[in-house]
């Protein structure tokens, strides 16, 4: 497999990118939310492209809640393909850690680097179907390093965190996601989805939920189309209930939020409309795993159930702003 982080835009308009961690702090509950982006607007020379550093940070009663972004002309993104680095500005990232600021944020973080998962089938990418393509080049982090906001410092040591890479033309009319790899007793497990709504032919078509994981020692990909379009799946701003099938293996989830977690900021289109978004790194989530069994009656049998409370990551977006909830980033 090729390395996922490396860079996908080809200097032409009509194109967005996003690397990101996300990372909850063991000691103090913090999640942490950390973004480096790019965007080059439709109809627009690529000189007008710009990128991004974001930084969030909130925990599950709101008493830490905070959003930052500051952007730059695209000339202060760099890229090198191998071994993967990229720069903006004075900030970093490679697949061993990422470490800069701006403002009153900064963060110097390190991680060994761990094995890539894909939601978008071969056959989709394949066909241009999906207009956003969603990667996890580093599944299961144990994240080291200090961060620092607002007048705060954290250390962190081993904090349970993924890294993901995404791009794309357009963002989906709806969609939630979720990465959890903090279940205690259960080194290594860990559950990456996203479930979408998106405008086809007019009308809206959905859900559309790509599941990833890693479960009991085993690898789960729930990627295929049949099983994307198939998979039940039910949504809001502080929760999600969805399962996904792969082989022999079935998972039900529950992901619930705080309403006080969630950090709100918006997305830009290449085309120029708006996504809002709205996210807990400090959300909890259960993981039910069901094998396929032998015996007679039900011919699903409960292996076990994992639960991780306060240290699950979770965002919601819908293309209107929610009443009643700040937007920390515009």
């Amino acid at each position: 497999m090729a390395n996922l982080n490396v860079l996908q835009w080809d200097g032409t308009p009509g194109h967005y990118e996003v690397y990101y961690l996300s990372a909850t702090d063991p000691a103090t509950g913090i999640g942490l939310w950390i973004r480096y982006t790019m965007v080059a607007p439709i109809g627009n020379p690529p000189t007008h492209a710009t990128c991004s550093l974001w930084f969030m940070a909130m925990d599950p009663r709101g008493d830490v809640r905070l959003g930052r972004k500051l952007s730059y002309p695209v000339e202060q993104l760099v890229a090198d393909p191998e071994p993967f680095r990229l720069q903006i500005a004075d900030s970093e990232l490679s697949d061993r850690g990422m470490a800069g600021g701006f403002d009153d944020v900064s963060w110097e973080l390190r991680w060994e680097p761990s094995k890539a998962y894909e939601h978008v089938h071969p056959l989709l990418r394949r066909g241009r179907i999906a207009k956003t393509v969603l990667t996890l080049p580093h599944a299961d982090l144990a994240v080291d390093g200090t961060v620092a906001f607002d007048g705060r410092e954290l250390t962190l040591a081993r904090a349970r965190g993924g890294q993901a890479h995404l791009w794309g033309s357009k963002h989906a009319n709806r969609w939630a996601w979720v990465h959890c790899n903090d279940f205690p007793g259960h080194n290594g497990a860990f559950v990456d989805g996203v479930s979408v709504f998106v405008p086809r032919f007019g009308r809206e078509i959905g859900p559309s939920t790509p599941v990833v994981g890693r479960l009991l020692d085993e690898d789960f990909v729930a990627n295929g189309p049949a099983a994307v379009v198939r998979a039940p799946s039910t949504f809001g701003l502080t929760s999600w209930n969805f399962e996904a099938t792969a082989r022999k293996r079935r998972i039900v989830c529950e992901v619930r939020a705080t309403r006080e977690s969630l950090v709100g900021v918006t997305y830009y289109d290449p085309d120029g409309q708006l996504a809002y978004c709205y996210n807990s790194e400090a959300s909890s989530m259960r993981v039910s795993v069901y094998d396929k069994s032998r015996r007679g009656g039900s011919p699903w049998m409960l292996r076990e159930t994992l639960e991780s409370d306060g240290r699950a990551h979770f965002e919601y977006a819908q293309r209107e702003p929610v009443a009643g909830l700040e937007l920390l980033v515009t």
